[in-house]
């Protein structure tokens, strides 16, 4: 954790070392490809895909892009477990004296997301270009969920029906999130990204809401003139 904070420090030191020099001479269209690691606390959800996005700058400090991403356990891995006092059987496993809490079901999933909106940037640096950009689209998930043997029984008692192990779900999110750009040359850079989303699927079995968080990596490529009025 030191080693982290000391990298961290001697980022942000570099970053603010930089000639304060203005973008000028800025391209029109970027697209970026790269690795994405994303998580759900909550469920100790884990998933490793890639993301690839398409923007337009309008402004020299507006683009309008468009995102889509997937991770999941059919690309690389994603795993994790679902509390039983998470789930919509929570009160009726109280009723037989079940503690909700002791109930510990693994799934996997594969999740993709789809968002468009704004971006915007800020080019005091030459050499980095930061943006923030407020995230708004679709989440779709695709679970299949390792329910226990004794599952089947213990719903039978309090008169809930089974759910099917394999589950989808395609809903709305809500988030934000920002990073920074090094620009290598004038047509290529290399992106570091964060996005946080806030959204609830399986809303039929999952009583609470989930947050994930992605952190993206890879190289952006650029092209075209942004024609700027004088």
């Amino acid at each position: 954790m030191c080693e982290m904070k000391r990298l961290i420090l001697y980022g942000l030191m570099i970053i603010l070392g930089l000639p304060a020099v203005a973008q000028t001479d800025i391209n029109r269209y970027t697209l970026f490809t790269g690795f994405d690691y994303m998580i759900s606390p909550a469920r100790n959800l884990t998933q490793r895909g890639f993301e690839s996005d398409f923007g337009i700058t309008a402004k020299p400090w507006l683009g309008l892009g468009m995102d889509f991403g997937i991770s999941g356990e059919d690309i690389l891995s994603g795993a994790g477990t679902i509390n039983g006092s998470e789930t919509a059987f929570s009160p009726a496993l109280k009723a037989i004296n079940i503690n909700p809490n002791s109930i510990h079901v693994g799934f996997k999933s594969t999740t993709y997301t789809l968002a468009a909106g704004p971006q915007l940037y800020l080019r005091k640096f030459e050499k980095v270009t930061f943006f923030a950009r407020p995230g708004f689209g679709l989440i779709h998930e695709s679970a299949n969920i390792a329910f226990p043997s004794q599952l089947g029984f213990i719903l039978a008692v309090v008169g809930q029906p089974v759910p099917n192990p394999h589950q989808t779900d395609t809903t709305y999110f809500v988030g934000m999130g920002g990073g920074f750009d090094l620009n290598v040359s004038r047509r290529v850079g290399l992106r570091f990204a964060t996005d946080w989303v806030n959204t609830h699927l399986f809303s039929g079995l999952l009583t609470q809401r989930q947050n994930y968080i992605r952190f993206s990596v890879g190289p952006t490529f650029r092209w075209g003139q942004l024609k700027q009025s004088r």
